[in-house]
This record gives structure tokens, C-alpha cells and sequence, in this order.
């Protein structure tokens, strides 16, 4: 295992929502970042399928993973648009993101949700965003 990787593995351990619906960082490396979220009856909406505010989770901690990578530690996500293409449904979501141009305070990365389903995958989501540096080498602080 890689030490990015194990660095990821704690900050996810660290932030409470996560925990909460079971996010998994299933690889982290420069660039990249890929999140497993087991499917959960809690994690559901009325119509049994896995609730939009979950899938967009997903996005979120993703493409900061992946932004991230390139950034340091200390980014937010500035923003992010989201098309849900398919319902989520199966066994578990994989969030995957990755980086699609890095500045110094910022980097663009974009984001493909599947829903496995007995290990056939389907595409629900795909998303772009910014990731931004915080804090005192960005024009952004907290």
C-alpha cells in the first residue's frame, strides 16, 4: 500500500459523514482518487434506490481526493455540477475522479459514479469540478 494511500485512508477515517455511510478509499494516488460506498437501506430513497444526496457525496469526496493529490491537503470543493444519468442500485457505488488540469491554487477533475450490481457495473453519474487551495499560499482563506 502506498503512503498517499494510507494518508487518505485517515482523512476519510476523520470526517464523520463518511463514516456514516461507510466510504471506503479504494485508491489514491497522484491525480486519482477512487471511493466505494456500500449500497445500505438507510442510504436509500423511497423508491429504493441509492438517494441523490449520496451519489453527489460521493462526487464531492472524490474530486477533492483527486485535486488534492496535486494540491496538498489544506483544498475545498469550490464547486461541481452533477448529472445523474441512471438510478443507483446493486450492492455498492464506486465514485471514481480524476484530474483534468492542475493550477497552483487550483485543479479542474472530473468524476464517473457506478452502481455494481453482482459485479456488473453501470454508469449513474458523471460530474466535473474545482478543487481550491486554502489557507495562506491561495487567495482563498478560511
Amino acid at each position: 500500500m502506498n503512503d498517499l494511500l494510507e494518508y487518505g485512508k485517515q482523512v476519510l477515517a476523520s470526517q464523520p459523514f463518511s463514516l456514516h455511510v461507510g466510504a471506503e478509499l479504494e485508491e489514491f494516488r497522484q491525480g486519482k482518487a477512487v471511493l466505494k460506498i456500500p449500497v445500505t437501506q438507510n442510504l436509500k430513497q423511497q423508491h429504493g434506490f441509492v438517494h441523490g444526496g449520496v451519489i453527489s457525496y460521493a462526487v464531492d469526496n472524490a474530486l477533492t481526493f483527486a485535486g488534492g493529490s496535486a494540491l496538498g491537503p489544506g483544498v475545498v470543493t469550490s464547486e461541481y455540477k452533477i448529472n445523474y444519468i441512471r438510478p443507483a442500485t446493486g450492492s455498492h457505488i464506486i465514485s471514481s475522479a480524476e484530474i483534468i488540469h492542475t493550477g497552483k491554487n487550483q485543479a479542474v477533475c472530473k468524476c464517473e459514479v457506478f452502481s455494481v450490481n453482482q459485479g456488473n457495473q453501470a454508469l449513474c453519474a458523471v460530474a466535473q469540478g474545482t478543487i481550491s487551495k486554502i489557507g495562506k499560499d491561495s487567495k482563498n482563506t478560511a
